[in-house]
């Protein structure tokens, strides 16, 4: 029997709003583990979210497949594919329908403010959960109000739970007010929490470059070429993911090779393979960058767009010799993940949740902490870091905005520096970048990482509980002094909604 296992019967229902589980996206891809490793401790019922989604107003009930990938015989899994993000009457449907005992919701809050327009009618009966992600600094204190709405932030990196805390101020604890106390807990819970992403280690894990589906893969994307370096970028091809700037930097690197060796046969037997679309209207036209601005690399960069199955996606980690992403907001970068958890060392930009997998070290040797003081490491206080990545620190770090997000630190690396980092990695002996890669695969899987499924899974079902059991509903009405709030407002001077 699993750890932690309860009876189909008296489980929890959790009402889980995110991009479609079985929709290859990174929002789509946790909340397939997240619900898939936690379907033996709550039953899950999901609004499966997508743009012009092609099963909109079918259900899809998953137990039987997610019984067998879990070890269980009687999970409840069941989705309900949506166009865009809900709607109030949707969730009122699915609540009443399932008897739903709480909320969880995941990815960008401003998909969700019909949500927390809600929370004071919904929190009157269950709490709501918050897979929290945020990109970059500053503290987006216009974010607050969805804040508040939660009665849990679990936050995918260092920095997403920082900025929570420094949002949620005096805010972030959890009303434990005429609610039973947890047992050696004599103050109020805080509503925020440090929960990383983690990753399928059975899907993903080292193989050996001779295993049969290595060759497989490299055949099937180089054909008969002789290739002995690959640079894998699997990101969309949408701006903040500067894909152009790989390609660049890529560019770069080639050039400084064959200006140096004065010859090209090893340069030539380098690939950048991008797994990507190469035209996408959030990004830019690759194909054109490629024969216009890098065209001496053109024979050197294969693109391809194929939905690999997750066991393909292992082979191509595993005979790729370095990952990168210089993404100018990312908050966690699961592709890095990915690499690593299969030994293959990475190239990170010092930015959101890509530095958390650099393991940058404090004066005392232990991994860095945020607080109000240091909340990233863009600005390069710390640069003792794992051997497993090469990390690219921001040349400029600007300050983008729109009017529902007036304020976003832009982390933009250099391209020349992304191209050292390449080259760093090209010179290093294989056998040197292996081992410094399984460093990193072994230090994902530790207990001070915990990049893994089974910790993200068991993190957060804990987290939860915890809220479950000591939630107290938020009363129907509450009631106002409204001359003492007058009162309050003449003797400080501050203004007053009335």
């Amino acid at each position: 029997m699993k750890k932690g296992y309860i009876e189909k019967s008296k489980r929890k229902n959790i009402l889980f709003l995110a991009d479609d589980c079985r929709i290859p996206s990174g929002i789509g891809t946790m909340t397939r583990e997240l619900m898939i490793g936690n379907s033996h401790r709550f039953n899950f019922v999901q609004l499966g979210a997508a743009i012009n989604h092609p099963e909109a107003g079918q259900v899809f009930d998953l137990s039987e497949d997610v019984n067998k990938q879990n070890e269980i015989d009687d999970s409840s899994v069941i989705v309900y594919p949506f166009n865009g993000y809900g709607n109030p009457d949707v969730v009122r449907q699915l609540i009443e329908k399932h008897d739903i005992d709480a909320i969880i919701h995941f990815t960008d809050p401003r998909y969700w403010q019909w949500l927390y327009r809600m929370s004071a009618e919904l929190r009157q009966r269950l709490p709501i959960f918050y897979y929290h992600i945020w990109d970059d600094l500053p503290a987006p204190h216009y974010n607050q109000p969805y804040y508040a709405s939660c009665d849990l932030l679990m936050g995918i990196s260092k920095q997403s739970d920082n900025i929570a805390k420094l949002v949620l101020g005096d805010g972030n604890y959890i009303d434990l007010d005429n609610a039973p106390t947890p047992k050696g807990i004599s103050e109020p819970l805080p509503k925020t929490t440090f929960i990383p992403h983690g990753i399928n280690t059975k899907m993903f894990y080292p193989l050996d470059v001779e295993d049969s589906s290595v060759v497989a893969m490299k055949k099937r994307m180089f054909g008969d070429d002789d290739v002995d370096f690959i640079m894998l970028h699997n990101n969309r091809n949408i701006r903040r993911k500067m894909t152009s700037d790989v390609i660049l930097s890529f560019k770069f690197m080639y050039n400084d090779i064959v200006a140096e060796d004065g010859v090209t046969d090893r340069a030539d037997k380098m690939r950048l393979l991008l797994h990507t679309n190469s035209i996408d209207d959030n990004g830019t036209n690759l194909k054109a960058v490629i024969s216009n601005v890098c065209p001496e690399v053109s024979h050197l960069i294969h693109i391809t767009d194929a939905k690999f199955s997750l066991e393909e996606l292992n082979a191509i980690y595993n005979m790729s010799d370095v990952v990168i992403n210089i993404a100018s907001n990312e908050g966690w970068g699961l592709s890095s993940t990915e690499a690593l958890v299969t030994g293959t060392p990475i190239i990170n930009n010092v930015t959101g949740g890509l530095q958390d997998q650099c393991r940058f070290e404090d004066e005392d040797g232990n991994w860095i902490k945020f607080d109000k003081n240091f909340a990233s490491n863009h600005g390069k206080r710390y640069t003792k870091h794992g051997e497993w990545v090469k990390p690219v620190f921001p040349a400029s770090v600007n300050l983008q905005g729109s009017p529902p997000t007036p304020y976003i630190f832009d982390d933009r690396c250099n391209t020349r520096d992304v191209a050292a980092a390449m080259r760093d990695w090209y010179n290093t002996p294989g056998d040197v970048r292996k081992q410094r890669g399984m460093k990193g695969r072994e230090w994902a899987l530790s207990e001070e990482a915990k990049f893994t499924a089974e910790h993200m899974c068991q993190s957060m079902a804990d987290a939860m509980d915890s809220v479950l059991a000591n939630w107290k509903p938020l009363p129907r009405f509450t009631t106002y002094n409204v001359q003492q709030e007058l009162q309050n407002n003449k003797n400080t001077h501050t203004g007053i909604s009335i």
